[in-house]
Parts: C-alpha cells; sequence; structure tokens
C-alpha cells in the first residue's frame, strides 16, 4: 500500500496503472488546445522581439530593459497572482489574463507594423504581459485538478508537457520564417491571436472549483508559505529545482561561446538546442507512460542529470557527446515536469494548489537571473570552466541530496 508523504498530505493513492486518457475529456480537450496555441505564440516571441528591438534601437541595452520590464513585475506579483488563483475562479482569471496578453502582444504588434516603433510602449506593453503572467501562471495547476478525474492527472500533465516541447520545437523555426518574411511584428500578430484563441476556448470550459474562507491577503500569503513549508519533500526540491534553474542560466549564458569557439560554430550550438528539445519531448512522453513507485524522488534523480552537459562543456568534449548529454539531461527535465506537477496537484489541497505554485515559480524564476549575472563575471574572472564546474555541483549536489530526505524517499 503507497505511503502517505510528509506533512498533512493524505492519502489519495498513487495511481499505478494508466488511466483513460484526459483528452478524452471535453473540458480538459479545450483547455489543452488553447494552452498549446498560446505556447505556440509564446515561442514565437523570444527571436522576433530580439530581432525587433535590435532593428529599432541597436542597442543590447534596450533590450534588457524590455526583458527587465516583463520578468521584473512577474515575480514581484507571483505570490499575489497565486492568491487571486485560489480566492477566485481559476478560468475567469486565466480568461482575463489572456485577453490582457492578447491587448498587449496586439499593441506590440500594431508599433511594429507601423513602422516607427516606440521603444516606451514595447517596454510598457511586455510590462503589462509579464504583470499578467504573474497571476495566469499560478492558474494551471488547478485549471488542470479541476478538468480530469485523479487517476488521470499524470496523463494530463504529459500532454501539456508535450505541447510545450512542441512549441519549442516548431517556435523558433516558425518565428524565423514570419521575421524573414512579413517582419517581426507578424509575431507578435499571431501571439496576440493564440491568446484570443484561448480565452474564447475558457469560455467553454467547465472547472471544479474549491472555495476559500474569506482573510486578508497577508494571511492568504503566510497560509500558501504555510503548505509550502510543512511538506519537506515539497520545499527541498524546490532548492534542487531553483539550482537546475540558476545552472541552466549559467549554461544558456556561457554555452553559445563554447560551442562557437571550441566545439564547431554556430551550427553546433543550433543542434544542441534542437537535441535539447527533442529530449524533453521524450521525457513527457516517457511521463506519460511510466509509474514509478517514488516518483518525486525519481523525477529529481533525472534532474540532476543536467549536471553532465555542464561539465561536459568545460572540458570541451567532443560536440556530440556534449549535444547526446544535453538531449538526456532535458529528458530528465522533460520527464520531471508532469511527475512533479501530478505529486503537487494530489497532495497539496485544493484551496491552497494556487499559492503553492506561485511560490514554486517564483524561486525558480528568481534563480534565473542570479545566475545570467553571476555566470559572466565568474568567467572573466576564472574562464568559463569554473563557473560550469561550479552550476554542475550545485545542481547536481542539491537534486542528488534531496534523496537524503525521508519525504521525498517516502512519496509514493
Amino acid at each position: 500500500m503507497p505511503i502517505a508523504p510528509v506533512g498533512s498530505d493524505a492519502a489519495t493513492p498513487y495511481p499505478k496503472a494508466p488511466a483513460p486518457h484526459p483528452l478524452r475529456t471535453r473540458s480538459f480537450r479545450l483547455l489543452f488546445t488553447g494552452r498549446a496555441l498560446s505556447l505556440v505564440g509564446d515561442a514565437l516571441v523570444p527571436a522576433a522581439l530580439a530581432i525587433a528591438v535590435w532593428e529599432a534601437t541597436g542597442s543590447s541595452s534596450a533590450l534588457a530593459l524590455v526583458l527587465a520590464c516583463a520578468m521584473v513585475p512577474k515575480l514581484l506579483l507571483l505570490p499575489v497572482g497565486g492568491v487571486v488563483g485560489d480566492r477566485f475562479d481559476a478560468r475567469t482569471v486565466a480568461l482575463v489574463t489572456d485577453l490582457v496578453r492578447c491587448a498587449a502582444q496586439a499593441l506590440v504588434a500594431v508599433e511594429l507594423l507601423g513602422g516607427t516603433p516606440s521603444l516606451g510602449v514595447i517596454a510598457g506593453a511586455e510590462f503589462a504581459g509579464g504583470a499578467a503572467a504573474a497571476f495566469a501562471m499560478p492558474t494551471s495547476a488547478p485549471l488542470i485538478r479541476g478538468t480530469v478525474a485523479p487517476e488521470a492527472l499524470q496523463r494530463a500533465n504529459a500532454a501539456m508537457g508535450v505541447a510545450v516541447s512542441a512549441s519549442r520545437l516548431a517556435g523558433p523555426a516558425l518565428a524565423g520564417a514570419l521575421v524573414l518574411t512579413v517582419g517581426a511584428g507578424w509575431a507578435f500578430a499571431l501571439d496576440a491571436a493564440t491568446f484570443a484563441a484561448s480565452a474564447a476556448l475558457l469560455l467553454a470550459v467547465r472547472v471544479e472549483r474549491v472555495r476559500i474562507p474569506s482573510a486578508s491577503l497577508l494571511a492568504d500569503l503566510k497560509e500558501g508559505w504555510r503548505e509550502v513549508r510543512s511538506r519537506d519533500w515539497y520545499w527541498t526540491s524546490l532548492v534542487g529545482h531553483s539550482a537546475w534553474n540558476a545552472a541552466a542560466a549559467v549554461l544558456m549564458t556561457l554555452g553559445p561561446g563554447i560551442a562557437l569557439t571550441r566545439l564547431g560554430g554556430t551550427t553546433v550550438w543550433m543542434v544542441f538546442l534542437q537535441v535539447g528539445a527533442v529530449g524533453f519531448l521524450g521525457g513527457a512522453l516517457l511521463a506519460d507512460r511510466l509509474r514509478p513507485s517514488r516518483p518525486v524522488l525519481t523525477a529529481n534523480l533525472g534532474l540532476a542529470t543536467y549536471a553532465l552537459p555542464l561539465v561536459l562543456l568545460a572540458v570541451a568534449a567532443p560536440a556530440p557527446v556534449t549535444i547526446a548529454a544535453y538531449g538526456v539531461a532535458q529528458a530528465g527535465l522533460g520527464f520531471l515536469s508532469p511527475v512533479w506537477e501530478t505529486a503537487v496537484q494530489r497532495a497539496v489541497p485544493a484551496h491552497a494548489l494556487a499559492r503553492v505554485t506561485s511560490y514554486d515559480w517564483l524561486l525558480s524564476l528568481a534563480a534565473m537571473p542570479l545566475g545570467y549575472a553571476l555566470a559572466p563575471l565568474a568567467a572573466s574572472a576564472w574562464g568559463p570552466e569554473v563557473p560550469l564546474i561550479a552550476a554542475a555541483v550545485l545542481v547536481g549536489g542539491c537534486c542528488l541530496g534531496t534523496a537524503l530526505v525521508p519525504g521525498v524517499r517516502r512519496f509514493g
């Protein structure tokens, strides 16, 4: 018989056999379609935004400003977004944020297609989009939990993982095609259209809702944090996940330079990224089928494989070996995402799920700017090998270290 995890998590047993696919459920099918569309739209934006801002200003500092305008409100507002996601109907919150992001991206499209884009308008639109994302991101878990049966949760999360990986594969290629043929503005127009379509589909979704007692914002935030701290498997895993995000930022900062100067050039880096996307897809597909008896432990051990490409980049190992290692590491991430989300959705009370999820996002996102900032400083002082090895030790140690936590070993 499965052992309930440490904390107040009760005992919905972890499913041992595959459940009927959740896409047979109308509400989840509509939710999945809308999320998949918006994921593809969002995958267009990074490349298009970089090109658009550079063409408009010729300044990398301007691009950094726009990116900061999107990130800062997201970090500041995520905990509040979690409270709103729990206190109000998650479907309504997601619908409103889709409409806000639709308007923001449409404004950027109009600016770019008009021929004389204003940096201030683009930065303001990205600020609004980042703020809306802070309220949208915590609604994902309640929406999935509220549209599928408990035994179908992992398959639902795996389906979402497949959508994420497919968008990573298709998005950059589609963005490149749009930028080269009709201009970056149309990439933002398409992203706005995907948010509009997602909002329209959400209108038809029916989500089971759990109401929570009225309380102050501060009380709600404290209650959400108590839910995090009361589960040793949860907060210790978050340490590992945050270390992964910091290490990923180090790799993304220093990896291109090593690929270009030591491993063979731009083609190697592009293949590196594409193999990673394929690996992520493979991990998500594996999560749809595999039911580990200790899901959190298995997923965290898989995440520790991210140390491999970091070490191989540091020693400038042959390109095929390094690329294969990155594919394996991304497969670990693709497997972890649905398994972890399923564990959280099954163990955390429905009335606190959005708040708990918001703290997860907050810790993960906050670690990435730290990696982006420290990696070039350390590389300029000691060479890229030092921060890459340090990142490998950090992510490997933190993720493997969760095996020492009783709640991680017992969760099943």
